[in-house]
């Protein structure tokens, strides 16, 4: 991918704006619990992914907050970015082209939000807070879901890669939903970078691990099986798919914040870029 104009199919969707959003009310329930393939700034020279981003959010109403865990935050325990209005961003990637190091992203404060999650987490597991922006996995794709960067949103740091910690954290961030705040698990569901090839970078040609590991996650979420998706490691595609496993991972804070973990979750996006799963799912 190399446009004429970086960023240029992200001027044209902003350019040729798009339906209102509607505001969550208590009457709509529950907001579902989002996973999504992030993408890199690569996304906003890619027309398919911007819309399909778009139109998910779209089809959501609008909600009161946002509470995403990034692929690109660990910590050895939960720490919850700055919330305060307009923090900087994170520019946590390199070789792209100097407009992508100064695009912004100036959300509203999210001091309720903060004292919201704080209040889930239990008394021997205090919350901190960083003085820390949004990383990529976060405000990249946020950037086209909700371009006017007018819902709070707070990062929290992926404190394990276990399975089952995760989703009891998922399970503990639940109650947000409720009360109109995305719970939103960044990753990609394919990640092997090291073992990326021209022709999946100029032509698309999905390796076969990279099938292999999506179609076997696709099988598992049909199933509602959580725990063959936890034994991923054994996966068919592995260990190429995710040499290392964090962006696979936050899928199980989204099937914990799930009201039935086990139900199969709606898959919204299933197509591939540069030869990598973008598959991106949300659950009830």
């Amino acid at each position: 991918m190399d446009p004429a104009v970086p960023g240029g199919a992200y001027d044209d969707f902003l350019a040729a704006g798009r339906p209102a959003l509607r505001d969550w009310t208590p009457a709509d329930g529950p907001l579902p619990a989002l996973y999504l393939s992030h993408g890199a700034p690569p996304v906003f020279d890619d027309p398919l992914w911007i819309r399909q981003l778009s139109d998910w959010a779209v089809s959501l109403p609008r909600p009161r907050g946002v509470l995403i865990v990034s692929a690109h935050w660990e910590s050895e325990r939960a720490v919850l970015s700055s919330p305060e209005a307009g923090t900087p961003l994170v520019y946590d990637f390199g070789g792209f082209h100097p407009r992508y190091f100064r695009m912004r992203y100036e959300t509203p404060d999210a001091s309720v939000l903060a004292g919201l999650v704080a209040s889930l987490l239990p008394d021997d597991e205090p919350l901190h807070t960083a003085a820390r922006g949004l990383d990529h996995g976060a405000w990249v794709p946020l950037k086209v879901m909700y371009p006017d960067a007018d819902v709070p949103v707070l990062q929290l740091s992926m404190p394990t890669h276990d399975p089952a910690r995760l989703l009891q954290l998922g399970r503990r961030l639940r109650p947000l939903r409720e009360q109109g705040v995305l719970v939103v698990g960044s990753g990609f569901m394919t990640h092997g970078l090291q073992y990326a090839t021209r022709e999946m970078f100029l032509y698309n040609e999905v390796p076969t691990w990279s099938h292999e590991f999506d179609a076997w996650v696709a099988d598992g979420l049909d199933r509602g099986d959580v725990d063959a998706l936890a034994d991923f490691r054994r996966a068919p595609g592995m260990p190429y798919a995710h040499p290392t496993v964090e962006h696979f991972t936050p899928l199980f804070i989204t099937l914990g914040a799930a009201t039935d973990p086990a139900a199969r979750p709606k898959t919204v996006i299933d197509d591939f870029q540069m030869g990598f799963a973008k598959r991106s799912l949300q659950v009830s």
